[in-house]
């Protein structure tokens, strides 16, 4: 039996160099005011740069899986413009800002509409499997630099 759209999970995708990742803020989410939890909203981010990853062509389980290594955040800076609430529709875009051997720094914006609610930096470092910096995957640096080139 074919699954129905609505079966398969949600995926953003890039337009030009940024990625974009929407969502719905839940009951979970929020607070009894109906306010999203400031937290939530690297949740929300995490999602939308382990969306942007998978839609680069990386494959994070199968680095974790061989080996290879596992992004970890390293820094992350939010800054906070308007609260956001129980039922609104948010879009996270995400860009790449700074591509280096060992770490990728992502600047991230959550959208209500037009209006930009939150503003996010953050700094992903690559690791070995016992937590010490390396290298990422050359391939994964090339793809970065095709996204940047916008050759999505």
């Amino acid at each position: 039996m074919e699954p129905a759209a609505f079966d398969l999970p949600y995926r953003g995708g890039f337009v030009g160099r940024e990625h974009r990742f929407a969502l719905t803020v839940y009951f979970e989410d929020t607070d009894t005011a109906g306010i999203v939890y400031y937290a939530n909203y690297l949740k929300y981010m995490e999602r939308a740069r382990s969306d942007m990853l998978r839609a680069a062509g990386i494959d994070q389980r199968a680095a974790i899986d061989g080996g290879t290594g596992v992004y970890a955040v390293a820094e992350a800076h939010v800054r906070y413009r308007a609260p956001a609430r129980l039922g609104d529709d948010l879009t996270i875009a995400s860009t790449l800002a700074t591509v280096r051997a060992a770490s990728v720094v992502i600047q991230q914006s959550v959208r209500r509409g037009a209006e930009d609610i939150a503003q996010g930096r953050i700094t992903a470092a690559f690791l070995t499997p016992d937590g010490r910096p390396t290298r990422q995957p050359k391939e994964w640096i090339e793809r970065f630099h095709a996204i940047n080139r916008q050759e999505v």
